[in-house]
């Protein structure tokens, strides 16, 4: 479903956020991407998004080739991957229905359709009955279910979270990673970058480790490498 092969990412300004990257995640699969600020998950993240092209090296997500991917079929490869963000970004001023109803008025679906799809993504995260109410009418765990129903509107195969528990408490953190399970055993690619080490140990599922741009090579015995997070 994703495959990296020798993946290396430089910006503008000259700082390389990714070096020889190559990673693989199965259709269906859920994985983890955990390390130090900086180490490159959000790139990685981005490169799968198409929000970033690859400097060198190949990016396959879903059967296309994103480095050379003509910028017409841009707007529908992106149907195909759910993004998550830490901070929400959803619109303050406009009710949750229709927050959670942008990616579909982007992409010019019927009335009959968008409804019925926002009824059902707001249920799968447990908000059906919230769909009038503002962002700042909900709590801080809720608005990010806001984004997660946003992100699985459009049904996309793949979902991709960067640090989506970075601002809850454990509770609710487990709570949103349990969604992401759920999501999962429906068949939905997963994969979250996040800080959190012990979350990403008591799941049981596979961690890519970044560090400097580099895949950290898994242990022997499958235990994370210790690292030391700056909060």
């Amino acid at each position: 479903m994703i495959r990296f092969e020798a993946v290396a990412k430089r910006y503008r300004n000259g700082r390389e956020a990714l070096g020889d990257v190559s990673l693989h995640v199965a259709p269906g699969e859920m994985v983890y991407l955990t390390g130090r600020s900086g180490a490159g998950k959000s790139t990685v993240l981005k490169l799968i998004a198409l929000l970033e092209r690859p400097t060198r090296g190949s990016v396959s997500v879903a059967g296309d080739e994103t480095g050379t991917l003509a910028a017409r079929r841009i707007p529908a490869f992106r149907r195909r991957v759910g993004v998550v963000f830490q901070d929400h970004r959803l619109l303050h001023d406009r009710p949750v229905y229709d927050n959670v109803a942008l990616p579909l008025i982007v992409a010019d679906s019927s009335l009959r359709e968008i409804d019925k799809r926002v009824r059902a993504a707001l249920d799968q995260v447990g908000l059906l009955g919230c769909e009038r109410s503002l962002p700042s009418e909900l709590s801080v765990g809720e608005q990010q279910r806001v984004g997660i129903a946003r992100a699985i509107v459009s049904r996309p195969p793949i979902l991709i979270a960067d640090e989506p528990t970075g601002n809850l408490d454990p509770q609710l953190a487990g709570e949103v990673m349990a969604l992401f399970r759920r999501l999962n055993g429906v068949g939905v690619t997963v994969v979250v970058a996040t800080h959190d080490l012990h979350l990403v140990r008591a799941s049981g599922l596979r961690a890519i480790v970044l560090e400097r741009g580099r895949i950290v090579p898994n242990e022997p015995s499958g235990v994370l490498p210790v690292i030391e997070v700056a909060r």
